[in-house]
């Protein structure tokens, strides 16, 4: 019987390298190439056909661009970033490895590996779906500890077709909602990047433009009034956002393994929605909702990054997010200016708000309530602070300084300056001045 393994396949040094270490260390007889496309540039997907025909592999492209997008959306109405940047790669790696998993089974694979190293995220994320089936999970680069450079001497000695090695300065990662770049001298936290690290952003200039978004439901659906599907919609935006500069992001970004690592990352789309739909956000949910949800918003882009979007607790948050999302529908105003999507104007049926009711201009409040009813909210308003305050003076007065030590200064010895059975606050004025507030 041909043992078969799945190998998620880009055409890399790592991936490459992996094909024949798979039949010569692992065993297997045959290697099902599969590449998914969630938006990278065409010319990917030409050099890793072009690799694996000279590898002699038939390679499967799956196409996941919409699903992506759909999830990339959702992410949008959590207000999802990590770190203080869209999440991109960690979003794409759950569907790229969904679909590398159905190739796998319906190919009769026992086997399914990936080229990741034992240093990054990307190994998690893969096996957190592949580990869910019966397949044998391979990880070569990690498991048998290869390095770079090994990758390329190897490759040399078995002619493999990775242009001896050299994949070029910087290891780059781009799909529908990213793009990141590292590696070299982007690794070290001093070293200012030039202009040539950017493709999808220009550097910002004086020049504006201001555009308007449609959200339903939490979902952009439309950009200055045109219907856009998903996919074509952040694609428009890439472009559009990204020659105004908007979209870059260089984070020192701390990895699930503990590694704190340098990143450069472009996401003129992603920056745009997600601004644009806060603002929308902050229009039409209550204090209570906003506050609350920032904390779900948070819990679900930790998950995001993580990779596990389809867990029990994902679910539960997705249902929160859905809920309050329900009356994020209305039109945003969002200005391109000095790489900033900047929201200007929003507006939607369901605004929590009332013009006349805050404006200065009128005497009253709405619906009986008068400007002189905030006096007794005033008169409560930090009480608990005050008499908290004025009863820690009294009792410090009363009790002595606190000591080096941090007991108290004392004659009795015992360092309590209390004695036996009686309470710290007897002989003091704190019970009169709880007494003074209780009365008021």
């Amino acid at each position: 019987m041909t043992e078969k393994v799945a190998l998620a396949f880009s055409g890399g040094l790592d991936t490459t390298v992996c094909v024949p270490l798979l039949n010569e260390e692992y065993g297997y007889d045959e290697v099902v190439a599969v590449t998914v496309d969630v938006g990278q540039p065409d010319e990917e997907f030409a050099e890793a056909k072009e690799t694996a025909d000279a590898l002699g592999l038939d390679i499967h492209v799956v196409d996941a661009k919409e699903e992506f997008a759909s999830l990339c959306l959702d992410a949008v109405r959590a207000n999802a970033t990590y770190q203080n940047y869209p999440l991109g790669t960690a979003l794409a790696r759950p569907v790229i490895a969904s679909a590398i998993l159905s190739v796998a089974e319906a190919e009769g694979c026992t086997g399914i590996a990936h080229g990741c190293t034992g240093k990054g995220n990307d190994q998690l994320r893969f096996e957190a779906v592949w580990r869910d089936s019966d397949l044998e999970v391979i990880a070569p680069v990690r498991e048998l500890g290869l390095t770079r450079e090994w990758e390329k001497e190897y490759a040399a000695e078995r002619n493999l077709p990775v242009e001896a090695g050299n994949e070029g300065d910087w290891s780059i990662d781009t799909n529908l909602w990213s793009r990141s770049v590292e590696g070299k001298e982007l690794e070290e936290p001093s070293h200012v990047p030039g202009e040539e690290i950017y493709e999808w952003t220009t550097a910002p200039s004086g020049e504006t433009e201001e555009i308007t978004l449609t959200f339903e439901d939490g979902y952009p659906v439309a950009l200055n009034g045109e219907a856009y599907e998903p996919v074509e919609l952040i694609e428009t935006l890439n472009e559009l956002a990204g020659s105004y500069g908007v979209g870059r992001t260089d984070a020192m970004e701390d990895r699930m393994l503990g590694l704190k690592v340098r990143e450069n990352y472009e996401h003129p789309a992603a920056t745009t929605l997600l601004n644009a739909h806060q603002g929308l956000e902050d229009l039409v949910l209550t204090k209570e909702e906003r506050s609350f949800k920032t904390l779900v918003d948070n819990e679900w882009a930790e998950k995001g990054y993580q990779g596990l979007v389809d867990g029990p607790l994902m679910k539960a948050l997705d249902a929160f997010v859905a809920t309050t999302n329900e009356r994020v529908t209305g039109t945003v105003t969002v200005r391109f200016e000095g790489g900033q999507a900047r929201v200007v104007g929003r507006e939607s049926p369901y605004a929590v708000y009332s013009a006349e009711a805050a404006s200065f201009n009128t005497e009253d409040v709405t619906g009986g309530i008068e400007q002189a009813d905030a006096t007794g909210v005033a008169k409560y308003h930090g009480f608990q602070e005050r008499l908290a305050n004025k009863t820690i003076k009294a009792a410090n007065e009363s009790l002595g300084k606190t000591a080096p030590d941090g007991g108290l200064k004392s004659d009795d010895g015992d360092g309590t300056g209390v004695t036996a059975g009686e309470s710290p606050l007897a002989g003091t004025d704190v019970d009169d001045t709880a007494a003074d507030y209780e009365g008021n």
